[in-house]
């Protein structure tokens, strides 16, 4: 299947309803784990990602132990926010409606503690909330009329607070988690669910090779938290668990103490 000609995946009919998902930022990770998990729970899944050979690699392994369509590529760079109502029109399209968006598209770019780089810190803003802010907010108004449906976003335990290794990462995780909460306070009233994920350290390429991180989990294990949390319909997910009470100690510990750790 070419990634740039998507086939369509089977239409959903009363007596085989197909579940629907838009995961951008899929194809290496978090994403891909996340992407293998929802197909083999039924998901039908539109994935969202840079790299062409990879995504295609990933959509073929997933229909092939399907048996049928359940993952159909679309080349996309979420920097590239003006592309997006008419790539979410064309999703729509193809899948015959929507019933979970997952934004999961993040970097983290090494700056050290005595270099500032503008460049750097936009990039970051860019991917992990600016291009955030162009999916879910469509998502959030197609939901909201709908009157269901799920908005997933994959934010940090970094963004609970401003630590001194990466600031501008740390801002844009912390922001995404803020984002979901307003959306939260909006659409739970209306039917919608809105879940935060905030995972610690991943074994990821983004990941590999970074220095001073522990306790770091798979890319699987946190994809089973993901989809386990999202069937619970819960709010703010941790994962691995002992991320909630470590963040709860590091968020009462006080900033005169706080500034001077290199956590």
């Amino acid at each position: 299947m070419h990634p740039d000609k998507p086939a369509h995946s089977p239409p959903a009919t009363p007596l085989q309803p197909r579940k629907r998902a838009i995961l951008v930022g899929a194809s290496s990770g978090i994403g891909a784990a996340l992407a293998r998990q929802l197909a083999s729970e039924g998901w039908t899944l539109a994935l969202l990602a840079r790299r062409a050979d990879r995504l295609a690699a990933l959509c073929e392994e997933i229909n092939a132990a399907a048996g049928e369509i359940r993952a159909v590529p679309y080349i996309h760079d979420v920097t590239d926010t003006a592309s997006v109502p008419e790539l979410m029109k064309k999703i729509l399209a193809d899948l015959g409606g929507l019933d979970m968006v997952i934004y999961n598209a993040g970097i983290a770019l090494p700056t050290g503690f005595k270099h500032y780089e503008f460049e750097k810190d936009r990039r970051m803003t860019e991917v992990n909330y600016i291009g955030a802010l162009a999916w879910l907010d469509p998502a959030a108004a197609i939901f909201q009329s709908l009157g269901s449906g799920h908005i997933v976003g994959i934010s940090s335990v970094a963004g609970d607070r401003g630590r001194v290794k990466n600031p501008a990462y740390n801002a844009s995780k912390a922001a995404l988690t803020c984002y979901l909460e307003a959306l939260r306070n909006r659409l739970t009233r209306r039917g919608v669910h809105v879940l935060t994920v905030k995972p610690g350290y991943v074994a990821t390429e983004m990941t590999q090779g970074q220095k001073g991180m522990f306790l770091v989990a798979s890319a699987e294990k946190t994809a089973a938290d993901i989809s386990r949390a999202i069937r619970r319909r819960k709010q703010t997910l941790y994962t691995p668990w002992y991320w909630g009470w470590i963040m709860l100690i590091v968020r009462h510990i006080p900033s005169v103490i706080f500034r001077r750790l290199n956590f």
